[in-house]
């Protein structure tokens, strides 16, 4: 199996429109890997898209994906859906009649239902599967969808609207966590994965200057993990390999400032990797 990064931002991207930091100034001008899409990735093998932000047509068009077989939402938040309309891809414009595909739309429990309550993405996808360029399969918690021989089941983690999901197959066992870290604590089934990907988590203190980055009391610490509470999920998993991505722009660490902070955590013992847009990984 492959990995492909199809973008590492999270709900704000970089370089952020109107913002002219250091950061986003430098993502403007030198492109990948400095500028980030929104959250998604690829699995070659499966053959399966998790996710669809925004720019998913673009995110799609650079990378190596040649067919998607399926498709599965980790959760309702917009930045990890807005780009639904990408499935219109499967309509044939060229041809009358049309030799329309479909793309087979996996949805986990709880994002079945919050989909019917949130955004619209209920009714788009409806739509689109009553034009037939989509089928929308809703699962149960605890099943498991097997895709070219590889096994995937959905996690619902403690902020349980949000899944991840474990893959496992050709001997490998990889753990995909989109997003939403916080008070989840890894099971013992995960424990000693081959690959852990993880959201980075909100970068309370400048990891480098000890600075406070966010209020102490800003009210999104009572629900998302910090950068460090991270670090402490992947001690816990204990991953042969752990890649962390959702990177968001405010946290105001640019590429060249993470290639760094994986050099000072990894002489500490501590091995991650952070992912960038059109990064791919051999597993």
């Amino acid at each position: 199996m492959k990995i492909e990064f199809l973008g590492t931002g999270g709900a704000i991207t970089t370089p952020n429109p109107g913002c002219n930091c250091p950061i986003c100034s430098q993502a403007r001008i030198k492109g990948v890997p400095y500028s980030r899409t929104g959250p998604s990735l690829f699995v070659h093998g499966p053959n399966v898209l998790i996710d669809t932000p925004e720019e998913i047509k673009q995110q799609l068009n650079r990378s190596k994906v040649k067919q998607i077989d399926a498709c599965f939402y980790s959760h309702w938040h917009p930045d990890h859906v807005m780009g639904r309309r990408v499935w219109e891809m499967n309509h044939d414009w060229r041809h009358y009649p049309a030799i329309d595909k479909q793309t087979d739309i996996y949805l986990p429990q709880q994002v079945a239902l919050d989909f019917r309550q949130r955004l619209g993405s209920w009714e788009h996808l409806a739509f689109l599967e009553k034009s037939k360029l989509i089928r929308l399969i809703e699962l149960k918690d605890g099943e498991i969808v097997t895709l070219n021989s590889i096994h995937i089941r959905p996690i619902r983690l403690a902020e349980d609207y949000v899944y991840a999901f474990l893959i496992e197959g050709e001997g490998k066992r990889i753990l995909v966590v989109p997003d939403e870290l916080f008070g989840w604590q890894p099971p013992d089934e995960l424990k000693g994965l081959d690959l852990a990907i993880l959201p980075m988590g909100i970068v309370e203190l400048n990891p480098f200057t000890k600075e406070r980055m966010i209020a102490e009391n800003h009210p999104v610490l009572q629900s998302e993990a910090t950068f460090q509470q991270t670090l402490e999920v992947v001690k816990q998993l204990n991953a042969k390999k752990v890649v962390l991505t959702h990177i968001e722009e405010p946290d105001r660490l640019g590429y060249d400032d993470l290639c760094l902070l994986e050099k000072l955590l990894q002489s500490d013992g501590v091995q991650i990797n952070f992912a960038y847009d059109t990064l791919t990984i051999d597993v």
